[in-house]
């Protein structure tokens, strides 16, 4: 990468409004911290907005910003088959938003690239995922945003029903099914349950606080023990 491209992919990193280590930025750029240092210096004397200091981590200054940003052919590939898929495996609003997206970036590309999107020979066969999941994942994506419980009947994989009040904390796309990752009130755990198994869902007005134990981290680091004990 050259130099004039890493310092723009530094500020771009940095307009996360996140603070970020050098550690971070190195591993990201795959160059030393001390590359990170230099590179951070030069730009705060070029007089980009950045503060923060080596140890703890840096952010760019509220205001700052860049003009529309460009893309390379891989980025552009890499946004096309993202798009694709989401409307292949999510729900219709994510999928019209896909669409969205596509247009909002086609319309920053420059005149050489003009449609280049439509020339990407990356697909994702359409209408992939079940309908009652759709409509599941429609329910559950803004009661995650919100904090809110949600309940619902679940069958499990020995088609017995029952009814959950579950916590949600994120959905994940495994290639061919989407989980929610929740924690539930009957279990008194944190489980996972799949889209195509929930029935009946339906947003609560009840919203649930942040509790150690019961937070999306809590949720990962949960399923990594259990992946590291598979392997022992």
């Amino acid at each position: 990468m050259r130099r004039a491209d890493r310092l723009f992919q530094i500020i771009q990193i940095l307009r996360s409004r996140r603070i970020v280590t050098a550690q971070r930025l190195a591993k990201m750029l795959e160059v030393s911290e001390r590359t990170v240092y230099r590179d951070i210096r030069d730009l705060m004397l070029c007089g980009v907005p950045i503060e923060g200091e080596a140890g703890v981590g840096y952010l760019l200054r509220r205001g700052f910003d860049l003009p529309p940003l460009m893309f390379d052919e891989d980025e552009i590939a890499a946004l096309t088959l993202g798009a694709r898929i989401v409307k292949s495996w999510a729900d219709p609003e994510l999928a019209k938003a896909a669409d969205r997206a596509l247009e909002k970036v086609e319309a920053v590309l420059p005149e050489k690239h003009k449609g280049r999107l439509a020339k990407i020979n990356l697909f994702a066969p359409l209408s992939q995922i079940p309908k009652k999941a759709a409509v599941t994942m429609a329910v559950i994506r803004p009661a995650i945003e919100q904090n809110s419980k949600v309940h619902f009947d679940y069958m499990r994989e020995d088609e017995v029903t029952s009814t959950r009040v579950v916590w949600p904390l994120g959905l994940f796309f495994w290639g061919s099914v989407w989980t929610l990752g929740a924690w539930c009130e009957l279990r008194g755990a944190l489980r996972n349950f799949r889209l195509d198994r929930v029935s009946n869902v339906t947003l609560s007005d009840e919203s649930f606080p942040q509790m150690p134990g019961r937070t999306l981290n809590d949720l990962i680091n949960d399923a990594r023990q259990r992946m590291e004990k598979k392997k022992t």
